[in-house]
């Protein structure tokens, strides 16, 4: 029996976690779930956004299913419940498939797995004011560590799923120690990859060439701002940000995710795109080992883009759980 802990949030959040635990309850497989709070309507009655109790769910759960938080810039105190989520947790690896669907705004033959360190970088928290105000500072936070275990995963990745060549992308000319020691360590790495070659490339130029030519790249891997600007420029390419999933992954806790927003002017309308999260419940899938379940589930859902059964956003008619049920039908 698996557990699954639900991360509902926000917005369509509920809305998308309980599409996809009706589409998990329709496979055979015996799954537990249980639900933890989080999320800015979390904060405004607990007073944190990221309850002790539910990163201990999360840890005694098989894996976790997130839906979405609101995270407004401007309330003192706040914090991102997401971030603080992956740095708790050590979910140091983000994992963003880019693949081509059958639908008008998919490029076709794209198949590309992002590597993003998840936990370190400019998403280190480390921020200061200084000068009564007038200056902003941020540090960037590269370290050996970090570094090593993510570019590692990019290649073991690589290698997994027959994969020839991994891009390591930086910004090494400007950023010198930082992304230098970022690339120095890739350098390292790949000297135990004799079976995959390994690609450098700016930050800006890969920006520039997932637009020219995204079918040159297999894997990349990257630090984390860069990563989580490129995986989104990259899902447009393949239907956008309402079929894009992630898993937010470490040695011992998985969290799997839409990567959409909240959406809130969409909550209870019945126009939420359901097939983010779904696809985000493949994932999961994947990583307990049910390979089969996780193939299965998303055969049904690229044959309901096939078909044009999809939500309004996609030029589809359907309601979130029209959407919804017409994938378990399919399964």
């Amino acid at each position: 029996m698996y557990r699954i802990c639900l991360l509902p949030g926000d917005g369509i959040g509920p809305e998308v976690i309980g599409c996809a635990e009706q589409v998990l309850g329709a496979l055979p497989l015996e799954l537990e779930f249980n639900l933890a709070e989080i999320g800015f309507e979390t904060y405004q009655r607990l007073g944190t956004p990221l309850p002790d109790a539910t990163l201990d769910k999360i840890r005694n759960a098989s894996a976790a299913l997130f839906g979405a938080v609101t995270t407004p810039p401007n309330i003192q105190g706040y914090f991102s419940p997401v971030v603080r989520m992956r740095q708790s947790l050590d979910l140091y690896s983000n994992l963003r498939p880019i693949r081509s669907i059958p639908h008008p705004t998919s490029r076709s033959g794209i198949n590309i797995l992002i590597v993003r360190e998840n936990t370190e970088g400019l998403y280190s928290g480390i921020e200061r004011m200084e000068d009564n105000g007038q200056r902003a500072i941020t540090e960037r936070v590269i370290t050996r560590k970090g570094s090593e275990r993510i570019i590692r995963k990019a290649f073991e990745m690589a290698r997994q799923t027959n994969r020839k060549t991994v891009h390591l992308v930086h910004k090494a000319n400007v950023l010198r120690l930082t992304c230098g020691l970022f690339r120095a360590v890739g350098l390292e790495v790949a000297k135990e990859y004799s079976d995959i070659e390994m690609k450098e490339m700016l930050v800006d130029t890969c920006a520039m060439e997932l637009v020219r030519a995204p079918e040159q790249f297999e894997v990349i891997v990257t630090t984390n701002l860069f990563g989580d600007i490129l995986s989104d420029e990259a899902s447009m390419l393949v239907g956008g940000l309402g079929v894009a999933a992630s898993g937010n992954i470490g040695v011992d806790a998985a969290v799997f995710e839409p990567v959409h927003g909240s959406a809130p002017t969409l909550a209870g309308t019945g126009k939420a795109n359901p097939i983010a999260t779904i696809m985000a419940a493949a994932m999961m899938l994947d990583y307990l080992g049910e390979k089969e379940q996780a193939i299965r589930l998303q055969n049904a859902v690229v044959s309901s883009i096939a078909d044009g059964q999809v939500t309004s956003d996609m030029g589809g008619v359907l309601t979130t759980d029209q959407a919804t049920k017409n994938i378990i039908q399919r399964l």
